[in-house]
């Protein structure tokens, strides 16, 4: 294997919790709501209002944008149509607030010891910076698509990280635990490592997470990646 240069991270499921930290919130906020349920029908959302991105219906939108348009329409559903403009605010925000999983902060701070480790997430930049800060994750740089203008899986988005640091492709090495993330990345020359995050669902609804020879490497967690690459 060539070492790579940069480790580019996606974030949500990869690197956070983002359906144990919704559930975790919903619960607390709002407890007769059916939070599992919820924080899947919310997510559920994300790839269409993307495609409405991609699509052209919508000009560029940003992921704050997204996930509220999905949230007014999810609310009367969830029996929270009374929901106030301010407390609407909050609850979006949650994404801002996602806990990382247990080895991401210890793991990225091993990889951070020799490569440059940077997020490549859909979310926008202020979401990823105020979740780096609340949570501790310690990138060297914060990429979005909202740099590029450009969501996952354009190709835009993945030489964008090679163009930003003036390297090729192969020196970048994309991290994710979604197998059509890193296939889009391999197609574009970035090589890839795959981190199993088997309750990324939530318990009723484990993951597959086989390994698939494509991958250049394939880990149980960031801790198991920083071994794997000699951090």
């Amino acid at each position: 294997m060539n070492t790579p240069h940069i480790l580019a991270f996606d974030i949500f499921g990869t690197v956070v919790d983002w359906h144990g930290s919704i559930v975790a919130e919903v619960q607390a906020l709002y407890p007769s709501v059916d939070a599992n349920a919820f924080a899947l029908a919310w997510r559920a959302g994300y790839q269409p209002a993307m495609q409405r991105v991609r699509s052209g219906e919508l000009g560029w939108t940003r992921i704050d944008e997204l996930h509220r348009l999905v949230l007014d329409d999810l609310l009367p559903r969830f029996g929270l149509a009374h929901l106030s403009e301010p407390q609407r605010q909050h609850l979006n925000r949650v994404w801002h607030r996602l806990n990382p999983w247990p080895d991401a902060v210890a793991g990225l701070t091993r990889l951070k010891t020799q490569y440059l480790i940077c997020t490549l997430s859909n979310g926008n930049i202020g979401l990823l910076t105020n979740m780096a800060k609340r949570a501790g994750l310690p990138w060297d740089c914060i990429l979005s698509a909202e740099v590029f203008r450009a969501y996952k899986p354009d190709p835009r988005a993945y030489l964008g990280v090679a163009h930003t640091f003036d390297v090729a492709p192969e020196q970048v090495m994309l991290v994710a635990a979604h197998q059509d993330d890193l296939a889009a990345a391999r197609t574009c020359g970035l090589t890839t490592a795959y981190i199993e995050r088997p309750l990324e669902f939530g318990a009723g609804q484990p993951k597959d997470v086989s390994p698939n020879p494509a991958n250049t490497l394939h880990a149980r967690d960031l801790l198991h990646l920083a071994d794997l690459l000699g951090c």
